[in-house]
């Protein structure tokens, strides 16, 4: 059995949604067409109509702008983008596409070239549509450690929305995290690079497999913002850009074949990344040879006059941003707009407009809107949230579920009289993450139901053990300091066996959750009065079992060192609840890994298990960086051991480094281990992390059972950023661990020898591994 995280070769391109004709070559097809086309007509696939209404609020400083016609008049011309036509208010999927199939047609038979619109939507954790599958979020897949079934998930999702007729998902975001005080940590898939690189392409692929493209977000630099503000400026070094930062775009690029990129909201030293021809052109172009389109973040154009202050208006702003390489204004026109009037005064050149529309014209061909006619029927009936994706949700959230701490309390005997307490044990939001449909869109809508069936914990967990056996208490609010619960919640734990507390966030936008997009933290305490509310249970006596469903890592080392027992849940979706009670009752074995270390503190941030030796608190300061719980950290209800690590002597630095290790479950149930491969170059021209995940393998045994894992590791793995800043393989010694977390196991160490090797984009980058 082999399974390759990846590959060199890139797969086929994302299909077709329509037939296209035999017989014509592309690129002279779409040179043509771009021939014929008037000013007009080439700015007007260049920009994004948003179809809004007032109150409606799901951008940034969405209100700050507004489409002043309607869209028949805007698209006379045609239109490069139909924005969120699904996913900006619940609206009944057929009745919508019926809508939607008009309006191609119209365009195919209204406007002198006939050419379709792209259609976008959200799609990071399943499809943003009213009733539509909602997934865990992107923390929970960098916690399953499962790439395959991340395609699965991916997969499904672009079958989704080409049903609908959606050409385009905004998703998936390879910002690697590095500051959890950020909001949008539950958007991201992990703090290692690797990590999320290959989760992420692996995204990719499943989401084009379907004949729709993925869109990489944000290219970059967002998330190392200072102090973990939405928007702040960013001062990464061009070594942390190349060596972290990069990476996941790179693997999704060259190894993924994605077909779009979104640029970053970021400025990197003082430059806006919408605005930078070395980041969009130089980076992604020129050096990875990128061939798809560059989208602006919405709004992110327009920000360029009124938040940057690099530009004195829009045109000024369009200018820029088009020159750079941004070739299509999201999610409307209001900077681009001004291009027609900007070339004609003579202030920019045509030829950039002319570049920008072919990138645009070759998508559209890929996807078969060049002959499509929209005179087919639309769906009459699509089921959004199938058997089968809820099958891929709930085999996802339970392989996410973190099982951080455990004094012989979980699995709970059957037969106890549980007390369920806490603010997220009843709420369905508590699920889900910002970019979910429901707490994204819905939330604006409370008289409309959810559309889709979501159990709370508390549901799953009168499922799982009996209602008679499950009393309940609130305690407080997420996000307030209402303490007036605080008595229910004593007097139903004091009478139960054991307390399970459910706690943690609220996903929402700018200030309206405890996490999401514009909701950062200047502390790492859980919101509100919730560990008070912890504390208060904890002096009853009653065993308490603590829940964390949130977003982002807390500082809980207080709760490790006091608590029966410590499960971590990163939004897990629709069928989250249930996985949760599973573990919680032993009917699933937890397997789940940290994608992101438990920090000790906010003072400690930003803080990354890939730091160099003194990124980490010893002799020389009094304050310590380390976490309450490493990366890749996670217990099971099995034991698994490793042995006999077997590594060469030695491996030619333009090479590959086999590994093997003998992996055992010594335990008395069947579980899964998630084997992770650490390296540490020992002696460097730059200095280099003490620990760097190199490779992991999932593994399933039953109890008793071993397996020889045998990894491939490229030595392109470890490669870094030079003092002249070129990504290069340097001879040397090399430690090498497996264990269960970042922490040190098994150890062995290898020499690299031979020159220095450049890294290229024919390089391997993916650890591949077999069973044995």
């Amino acid at each position: 059995m082999t399974e390759v995280h990846g590959a060199v070769d890139r797969p086929a391109q994302a299909g077709p949604v329509h037939d296209r004709p035999d017989g014509q070559d592309g690129e002279a097809r779409v040179r043509e067409l771009l021939g014929r086309m008037t000013i007009e007509e080439k700015v007007a696939q260049l920009v994004g109509f948003w179809e809004k209404e007032d109150g409606e609020a799901v951008a940034p400083l969405q209100g700050e702008f507004g489409d002043v016609v309607k869209l028949e008049d805007f698209s006379r011309h045609g239109l490069g983008h139909l924005t969120r036509a699904y996913g900006t208010r619940p609206v009944e999927a057929a009745a919508r596409a019926s809508w939607l199939w008009k309006f191609q047609s119209d365009l195919v038979t209204g406007t002198r070239l006939g050419i379709p619109a792209i259609v976008h939507e959200e799609c990071l954790t399943g499809l943003s549509a009213w009733k539509a599958a909602t997934f865990p979020t992107p923390l929970a897949w960098g916690a399953a450690f499962d790439p395959e079934l991340v395609t699965e998930m991916a997969a499904a999702i672009g079958a989704s929305m080409r049903d609908l007729g959606i050409h385009q998902g905004l998703a998936p975001v390879l910002d690697v995290i590095r500051d959890p005080r950020w909001g949008r940590v539950d958007e991201c898939i992990a703090e290692d690079p690797y990590l999320v690189g290959t989760v992420g392409t692996s995204y990719v692929r499943g989401l084009q497999s379907q004949g729709v493209h993925a869109t990489l977000k944000h290219f970059a630099g967002y998330s190392a913002s200072r102090a973990g503000r939405n928007f702040a400026p960013v001062h990464a070094g061009p070594r942390e850009l190349a060596d972290v930062l990069f990476i996941p775009f790179e693997m999704a690029i060259l190894d993924g074949n994605a077909r779009s990129v979104m640029h970053s909201y970021a400025e990197i030293d003082g430059v806006p990344v919408a605005a930078d021809p070395t980041m969009l052109t130089g980076v992604l172009r020129d050096r990875w040879a990128f061939d798809g389109t560059v989208v602006a973040d919405y709004y992110g154009v327009a920000f360029l006059n009124l938040l940057h202050h690099v530009a004195g208006d829009h045109a000024e702003a369009a200018g820029q941003a088009l020159t750079a390489g941004v070739d299509i204004e999201l999610p409307t026109g209001d900077a681009y707009l001004t291009l027609r009037e900007t070339v004609r005064a003579g202030k920019l050149d045509e030829a950039l407009i002319d570049r920008a529309v072919l990138r645009v014209l070759r998508q559209k061909l890929d996807l078969g809107l060049l002959d499509a006619t929209f005179t087919d029927e639309p769906p009459q009936a699509v089921d959004l949230d199938s058997p089968e994706h809820r099958s891929i949700a709930r085999r996802l959230a339970e392989k996410s579920i973190v099982l951080v701490a455990n004094r012989d309390m979980l699995p709970l005997a059957p037969g106890r009289r549980v007390a369920v307490i806490g603010p997220n044990a009843d709420r369905q939001g508590a699920l889900f993450g910002c970019y979910s449909f429901l707490n994204h869109v819905l939330v604006q809508h409370p008289d409309v139901d959810t559309g889709i069936e979501v159990p709370t914990v508390l549901d799953a967990m009168r499922d799982e053990f009996g209602a008679d056996h499950i009393i309940l208490a609130r305690g407080c609010d997420v996000d307030s300091d209402d303490r007036s619960g605080f008595d229910e919640a004593v007097a139903t734990a004091s009478a139960a066996d054991v307390a399970v507390l459910v706690v943690g966030d609220h996903a929402g936008l700018f200030g309206r959750g405890t996490v999401g997009e514009g909701c950062d933290r200047d502390d790492l305490e859980l919101p509100g009065v919730q560990r008070e509310l912890i504390e208060t249970v904890l002096a009853t006596g009653t065993p308490v079992v603590l829940v964390l469903l949130t977003g982002r890592p807390y500082a809980v080392d207080w709760a490790l060192a006091r608590c029966a027992a410590v499960v971590q849940a990163f939004f897990p979706g629709e069928e989250g609840a249930g996985a949760i009670a599973g573990v919680l009752s032993g009917r699933v074995n937890p397997s789940g890994k940290l994608p992101v270390s438990l920090p000790t503190s906010a003072g400690a941030q930003p803080y990354s298990y890939l730091h160099p030796t003194l990124g980490e608190g010893n002799e020389v300061t009094n304050l310590s960086s380390t976490p309450a719980a490493p990366f890749g950290h996670g217990l099971s209800y099995s034991t698994f051991e490793h042995a006999g690590l077997t590594v060469p002597a030695t491996v030619p630095t333009d090479g590959a480094l086999p590994v093997t290790v003998r992996v055992t479950n010594t335990g008395a149930v069947a579980g899964d281990d998630v084997v992770q491969l650490y390296g540490r170059d020992l002696v460097a021209s730059v200095t280099r992390p003490v620990a760097q995940l190199l490779g992991y393998r999932r593994v399933h045994l039953e109890p008793g059972q071993s397996v020889t894992v045998e990894l491939t590791v490229p030595t392109t793995r470890l490669a870094f950023a030079d003092r002249t800043l070129t990504r290069v393989v340097e001879p040397g010694d090399v430690e090498l661990w497996v264990g269960t977390s970042a922490q040190r196991d098994t150890q062995a160490s290898t020499t690299l020898v031979g020159d220095t090797v450049p890294v290229t984009n024919a390089s391997a980058r993916w650890t591949t591994s077999e069973l044995s």
